[in-house]
């Protein structure tokens, strides 16, 4: 459950301490006080989509921080390595930054707002007026559905078995063509891959070209470089070479080397260098013939490079690219030459599929019928006890109009029919509910869910609007009975309702120093009967309407206490 919940700078609060308790949770205050924004903190702290604008004008930041207790082992806590410490306590802060930054912590470890949004989701469930509207909106009712009957399991069955034969179907539509378009690609490919085929491309080649295109545009100067290095070493007509010279002075050493050692020594090293200088000389000769070009090659060179120029800007940025493009569309070209095969093939998978889904469907359905049942029994029997005696209830079932008479939710379209008055036909929710009647529908589905739900805190936002009188005891009886199984937080403006609670929060705003601020306080029960003679008797509160509010307050520790025993 929620704990604590501290704010700081969000919207009107320049910070608030809120200590939660188990049981019934109630905030009351004058309209604009300030109410909805705990609600906003709350959803904040749990990862919901925020605004700068909810950071107090003049501060660089807001923070929220929520303390839980008495957790179960939620799904969240294994998938992120993260939960309650050794004292079963789970500390969540969320700070919001000016700049649109967002730092998010949980157990004090950090992470991302999705993964927050993720984890609040399995933490508190907030209904808010909004979730009329959803009621209203019968793509919500199969859900509302599956969600009482525990089915999930089911759906999860049928929704592997469907993902399946939905992929089948993929790949046979992709397939099918018609004659004229099969016989246009045909041919395009046929064409593609003829012309890359006939390039003959190798990986490399790029590269081996463009090297030995900067050979051949400098064959010139290289043969005349090669030519002249070995006209200095070998010699000319005209000159003696290096190599003809150091075999004179080898000559000559070697007249005296017997003389001393260290002539000995010159001799040898000079002949080391002439048999090097030799070497030398026979490898430049050999390159004088390696680099005498043909004007003819480079024009081929020139021409092959022009060829993979406009290849590559049909086919891809590389030889690398163009082969697996190759590659690519002769796989194509066999699925098509080989597609009517391979369809009826696919074709009788899809058949066997279709029988296997169809009869997880079936199933499905036939047990979303059966809870349909127990969701009647259970709201009509609900809506009873919130002073709608006379309501009927039920649940309508459709096939599915596609093609399949299948979709990912399996073979049923389902709406929530009612009938408010005796002798009326059962129709939409939208066509017949007033704005009381859906609140009080929505709290006593919300009632009938919560008992398969794991999450254990429910927040209502002013969801009573619409209900008055004694249909106005009857939800706070029922929020009341409700809140014996989970934590429940209301935002409400009805006394009755007020008077149920087992913690009652005032909110309420002032102005100081030139800015206005929300406060809140934890009322006692003195404060309590201030408070509900206020809702009930507005800005005069006479002694008849404080009687009136203690009534109130002894009525519901009755209730209360008769519910315990």
């Amino acid at each position: 459950m929620l704990s604590l919940l501290h704010i700081e700078n969000i919207a009107l609060i320049d910070r608030a301490d809120l200590t939660f308790g188990p049981g019934f949770n109630v905030l009351t205050g004058e309209t604009g006080a300030g109410k909805s924004i705990i609600i906003d903190a709350i959803s904040a702290v749990l990862g919901e989509r925020t605004s700068r604008d909810l950071i107090r004008t003049g501060e660089k930041a807001a923070q929220v921080t929520a303390l839980f207790r008495d957790l179960p082992d939620l799904p969240w806590f294994e998938e992120n390595g993260v939960g309650p410490d050794e004292n079963g306590e789970l500390l969540i802060s969320r700070r919001i930054q000016a700049d649109g930054r967002n730092l998010c912590r949980v157990a004090g470890v950090p992470c991302t707002v999705v993964q927050l949004k993720a984890l609040g989701s399995q933490l508190i469930d907030i209904h808010g007026q909004h979730d009329g509207q959803q009621l209203l909106d019968e793509t919500c009712h199969l859900g509302y559905l599956d969600s009482f009957g525990g089915l999930a399991p089911d759906l999860a069955a049928y929704r592997g078995a469907y993902d399946g034969l939905a992929a089948l179907q993929k790949q046979i539509s992709a397939l099918q063509m018609d004659e004229a378009e099969k016989a246009r690609r045909i041919d395009s490919l046929q064409f593609q891959i003829g012309e890359l085929e006939r390039a003959q491309l190798r990986p490399g080649e790029e590269e081996e070209l463009e090297e030995r295109r900067t050979i051949l545009r400098s064959a010139d100067r290289l043969t005349a470089a090669i030519r002249a290095a070995h006209d200095a070493l070998s010699g000319s007509d005209s000159q003696a070479g290096a190599g003809e010279l150091l075999a004179e002075a080898e000559n000559a050493l070697g007249q005296v080397a017997e003389v001393a050692e260290e002539f000995d020594q010159l001799h040898r090293r000079l002949a080391e260098l002439r048999f090097g200088l030799e070497d030398l000389s026979v490898q430049l000769r050999d390159m004088r013939g390696a680099y005498d070009f043909s004007p003819q090659e480079l024009d081929q060179v020139e021409s092959r490079s022009d060829q993979l120029y406009r290849l590559k800007k049909k086919y891809g940025g590389t030889v690398e690219e163009m082969l697996a493009y190759l590659d690519k569309s002769r796989e194509e070209l066999e699925r098509i030459e080989l597609a009517d095969d391979t369809i009826q093939k696919l074709k009788k998978q899809r058949k066997k599929i279709f029988s296997q889904v169809k009869e997880l469907a079936v199933g499905l359905s036939e047990k979303r019928k059966a809870a349909a049942e127990a969701l009647k029994a259970r709201i009509e029997g609900e809506l009873r006890e919130l002073d709608m005696p006379k309501v009927r209830f039920e649940t309508e079932f459709a096939p599915k109009t596609n093609a399949l008479g299948l979709d990912e939710t399996g073979m049923d379209e389902v709406r929530f029919l009612m009938s408010a008055n005796v002798g009326e036909n059962l129709k939409p929710i939208a066509k017949v509910a007033s704005g009381g009647e859906l609140s009080r529908i929505m709290l006593a589905l919300k009632n009938v869910l919560a008992e398969n739900d794991s999450i254990k805190t429910l927040i209502f936002d002013e969801v009573d609007t619409g209900v008055s009188g004694r249909a106005a005891g009857k939800v706070a009886e029922k929020m009341s009975r409700l809140s014996r199984r989970c934590q429940v937080l209301c935002v409400t403006h009805l006394a009755q309702i007020a008077a149920m609670s087992d913690h009652h929060f005032s909110v309420s705003k002032a102005e100081r120093d030139g800015r206005t601020y929300t406060g809140v306080a934890d009322l006692d029960r003195e404060g309590r009967k201030q408070e509900l003679a206020r809702l009930t008797g507005g800005v005069h509160v006479s002694p008849a309407i404080l009687e009136g509010a203690e009534e109130l307050l002894r009525e519901a520790e009755a209730f209360k206490e008769k519910e315990t025993d």
